[in-house]
Order: structure tokens, then C-alpha cells, then sequence
């Protein structure tokens, strides 16, 4: 790396000023200090666009939650609105020990990051209990900035080849055993038709003779409605909201492991009537349950890959983050 252009990458990643990339969905954003102003913001941006009847933020936005789904919500939606064709993020550091490094001129994406400090306790506190002496605590969050694979260049990387096949291979016996692992009954049954599958509370009924990739979609749509929507949420939500959910983390898992997944958010804009809570709630609801279908299918390979390194040397991972957020 040159001097210049290890000066460039290394303002990025220090700097505390918003840098956006080149390709945008979303205006530029305030530039939020907490999870929660992070969130709202992005919220607020969406619901924005949404409104002007483009739904193309939020496509980008439930296309990040699987590429990134070990990142906190916040910072999923940070990734989408910068830049939303990444595929594979990481900080300067990691891309170095990864053999590559960042091309000059590119712009970093801003996340948070949380700051963590001790607590000191009592001398009469700390001698009943070493061990809590010094204790963790979060002070505050500060931003640093990650790039995508596209901004780099250098060795190669594993390819995510069960990702990009467009078939639905081994992943299809780990979402039913799974979905059994759930403690939930899985039939199927001609007698649904012309319904693809059905929920029932504790048993689902999928329609046979589907095509791999659509039984697929079908069998997580009806999961999700297992996992979110047979307890309070049910009469908390509207049947259009669960379905919409539903039809979400479809949509979010079968992208992520490499199916054709169609235009999913033409309709979303039914989500939220205005309801820019109730959009961060459903947002949430289905980042949380396509992350927890996708860490028990995916191979142990796929899910140490996506594992990041910390953003920058010496911060803390997102992984962290997302404890915290």
C-alpha cells in the first residue's frame, strides 16, 4: 500500500465525520451517536422513501440482514443505506491479515462501534469479590469504518459456493431438522391445495410436488409464523403484518443461501401504515428470526466466514456490538 493510500484508508477508519460511498439508495443521513439515533434514523429514511412509492431501500436493507446477519440491527442498516450492493465487509486490519487491502480513493462505511471502560469498585466491594474488581461496562459508542470486498484488492477469498449455486442442496434436510428441533410436527399433505403450506400451532403442512426453491420459501414462511405469530404477537399484529413478516425472513434466508427470492418488498409498504414504530419493530422481528434460521442451517465454514474480524485494530468486534445495541 502506498503512503497515500495508506493515509486515505487510514483517515477513514479514524475519522469520526459520516463518508458515504458511491453507490447510495438512501440520502445522506444525520450523523447519530447511539444504536438507538442509528436506527431511527434509518428508519425515518425509509418510511421517507417508502411514502414517495420507491421500496428499493428496503429490499437493500432485508438483502443486507442475511449477508450480514451476525452484525447488530443498527449497523445492518448503516451497511444497506452506504452501500447497499456490498457483499462482504470487514476494517482495515482485517482485510490486511486477510492478504488484501483497501484500493486508494474508496470511502469507508461508517458503523458504530461500542467503547468499553471498567468500573472500579470499592476497596471494601473488591476484597469480598476479586473477581469484580474491574468490571466491564459500556461507556458510549464511536464510529469506525469498514469497507466491502469490491473496495479491495489483493489475495483471493473463499467463494461462498453452497451461496451461489441457486439450489437448495443440503440446506433443505437442515431446515426441517431444524423446524423439528422446534418441537414442531412437519406433514405433507395434498388435501392443502391450493394453499403451499399451512401453520397450524406446533404443526406444519407443506403442499408436495413444489419445486426445490419454492418449498423452500414456502417451508420458512410457514416457520416464521411458528416462531413469531402463535403467541401475544398474533393479537398484537395484523394479518397483514404477519403475512408480510413471514414473507420477509423468506425472503431474507432463501436470498442468502444463493435462490432467486423475486422482488419481495412490492408490497412492504403495507407494513407499516405511516407507523414508523411499528416498522422498526417488524424490521427487528425479522432481522432476529432470518439470523437465528440461518445460523442453524448454514455449514460451520459458511458461519466462521461470516465472523468479522474487529473493524479496526484494537476495536471491538460487531459482535460485540450487538450484545450491547
Amino acid at each position: 500500500m502506498s503512503s497515500n493510500q495508506s493515509s486515505n484508508a487510514t483517515q477513514n477508519a479514524t475519522t469520526t465525520s459520516t463518508t458515504t460511498s458511491n453507490v447510495t439508495t438512501l440520502p445522506t443521513a444525520p450523523k447519530p451517536q447511539t444504536s438507538k439515533e442509528v436506527i431511527a434514523a434509518n428508519v425515518q429514511l425509509l418510511i421517507e422513501q417508502l411514502e414517495a412509492g420507491h421500496s428499493e431501500g428496503l429490499t437493500a436493507y432485508l438483502t443486507a440482514m442475511g449477508r450480514f446477519h451476525n452484525y447488530s440491527f443498527g449497523n445492518i442498516l448503516e451497511i444497506a443505506r452506504q452501500r447497499p450492493d456490498a457483499t462482504r465487509v470487514a476494517g482495515l486490519y482485517a482485510w490486511n491479515q486477510l492478504g488484501r487491502k483497501v484500493t486508494k480513493g474508496q470511502k469507508g462505511i461508517r458503523i458504530l462501534a461500542p467503547m468499553i471502560g471498567t468500573r472500579k469498585k470499592k476497596d471494601t466491594e473488591a476484597n469480598k469479590d476479586i473477581t469484580k474488581q474491574n468490571q466491564p461496562v459500556l461507556v458510549g459508542f464511536r464510529a469506525v469504518y469498514v469497507f466491502d470486498v469490491s473496495q479491495t484488492e489483493g489475495a483471493e477469498l473463499p467463494a461462498f459456493t453452497e451461496r451461489t449455486r441457486g439450489e437448495v442442496g443440503e440446506f433443505r434436510e437442515r431446515l426441517i431438522d431444524f423446524t423439528i428441533a422446534q418441537g414442531i410436527e412437519l406433514e405433507f399433505k395434498d388435501s392443502i391445495a391450493p394453499a403451499m403450506g399451512m401453520s397450524y400451532g406446533g404443526k406444519i403442512a407443506i403442499l408436495p410436488g413444489q419445486e426445490p426453491a419454492e418449498e423452500f420459501s414456502t417451508l420458512v414462511h410457514e416457520l416464521a409464523h411458528e416462531m413469531l405469530h402463535k403467541a401475544e404477537r398474533r393479537t398484537a399484529t395484523t394479518k397483514t403484518v404477519r403475512e408480510t413478516e413471514a414473507e420477509a425472513i423468506a425472503f431474507v434466508v432463501s436470498q442468502t443461501i444463493g435462490l432467486d427470492a423475486g422482488r419481495a418488498s412490492a408490497d412492504y409498504i403495507q407494513l407499516y401504515h405511516g407507523n414508523a414504530a411499528l416498522l422498526t419493530e417488524s424490521l427487528e422481528v425479522i432481522q432476529r428470526t432470518a439470523a437465528l434460521i440461518l445460523s442453524a442451517i448454514e455449514t460451520e465454514q459458511v458461519a466462521a466466514e461470516q465472523t468479522e474480524a474487529p473493524a479496526t485494530e484494537g476495536t471491538a468486534t460487531d459482535a460485540a456490538l450487538a450484545e450491547v445495541a
